[in-house]
């Protein structure tokens, strides 16, 4: 059985090194066998262009937990398969920025896997592949910018993805954590 885990990350400012809030949904035998969402405090300033985006305030995320709180819930879930995103390669170096900042022991590498790559490949014709494109295309609920709700639906395309005879194992690729890099594809599953 492979277990992956979709995650969606929001941010406070566009130095993308801090979260403001974290969404996962974890994936096994093909369903949604669980869901976790918190806003984060992030421990730093917010901007206006996030705060507008996400609709995260300061004040709503004072009181949440820090990452390194949350680490320790989401971490062993996280670390337990192939983590997916929709533009992957975003959500892995907020990840990244994140366990460096608050020096938490992880592993060096984590494979995982982009549904944006993935969508293109398997819906060629539309205009673009962003999340709320996919979504309104395969009629996937979605309020975009919510981590909860972008995680899930994340989810939910990769889902679809596979039961439309995409195979995730040509998508998957290797993030070194260290060096906020992604290496090469990830080792065959």
């Amino acid at each position: 059985m492979q277990r992956y885990i979709a995650f969606d990350v929001e941010t406070p400012n566009s130095r993308n090194d801090r979260m403001s809030a974290i969404g996962l949904a974890v994936i096994e035998d093909g369903r949604i066998k669980r869901t976790f969402s918190t806003l984060i405090n992030p421990e730093t300033y917010f901007n206006s262009f996030n705060v507008a985006l996400t609709g995260i305030t300061p004040e709503m995320a004072e009181a949440a937990p820090t990452f390194d709180m949350v680490w320790d819930v989401i971490g062993p879930a996280m670390e337990s398969g192939i983590l997916i995103a929709h533009n992957a390669p975003f959500d892995m170096s907020v990840l990244a920025k994140c366990l460096r900042a608050y020096c938490i022991d992880a592993p060096v590498t984590m494979d995982y896997a982009c549904t944006v790559q993935m969508g293109r490949k398997l819906y060629p014709g539309l205009p673009d592949h962003r999340l709320d494109t996919m979504c309104r295309f395969l009629d996937i609920p979605l309020d975009h910018h919510r981590a909860d709700s972008d995680a899930l639906a994340c989810a939910k395309l990769f889902i679809d993805y596979g039961q439309n005879g995409l195979d995730a194992a040509g998508f998957i690729r290797t993030f070194d954590l260290s060096r906020c890099c992604t290496l090469r594809p990830g080792r065959k599953h």
